[in-house]
């Protein structure tokens, strides 16, 4: 299924970053990246919180976002009531933060994890479905407001 994908992160995550744009773009997807737009030190609260604000206006159905750990940006992208951002670094995580958190957004830390499994979460994570169920009223609970 093709979809509407943002992508972001900071300087740690912009080579997979780049790659991770082709890749979509190249399997259909319609991408819109938030930057970094190049290597140098930068503030991923910068990129993030664009990104999260467009996914909860319904302008992307899903995010990518990348840092060296997958740990700051998906802090930033949680502080938004309608993101549920899962850090994976396996493959099983990418599937169960989709099946069981119906997760919007993929998390990932581009010095932990080699291009090509980020290649492979990110599909993990575009394909697999939300199970709903008795997930659902757990998902329900999870914003604040």
């Amino acid at each position: 299924m093709v979809m509407k994908i943002a992508i972001g992160g900071d300087h740690a995550g912009y080579e997979y970053k780049e790659e991770l744009v082709k890749y979509l773009e190249e399997n259909g997807h319609e991408v819109k990246d938030f930057g970094p737009f190049s290597a140098e030190s930068c503030d991923y609260p910068d990129y993030v919180h664009p990104l999260a604000d467009a996914i909860e206006a319904g302008e992307y159905e899903r995010g990518v976002i990348i840092c060296g750990s997958g740990v700051g940006v998906s802090i930033v992208a949680n502080k938004h009531q309608g993101i549920r951002a899962a850090l994976c670094w396996e493959n099983e995580i990418a599937a169960l933060c989709r099946q069981h958190n119906n997760a919007n957004v993929l998390a990932l830390p581009a010095r932990f994890i080699s291009l090509d499994d980020a290649k492979k979460f990110v599909d993990t994570f575009l394909t697999t479905e939300f199970e709903g169920g008795r997930h659902q009223k757990r998902v329900d609970k999870i914003a604040c407001a």
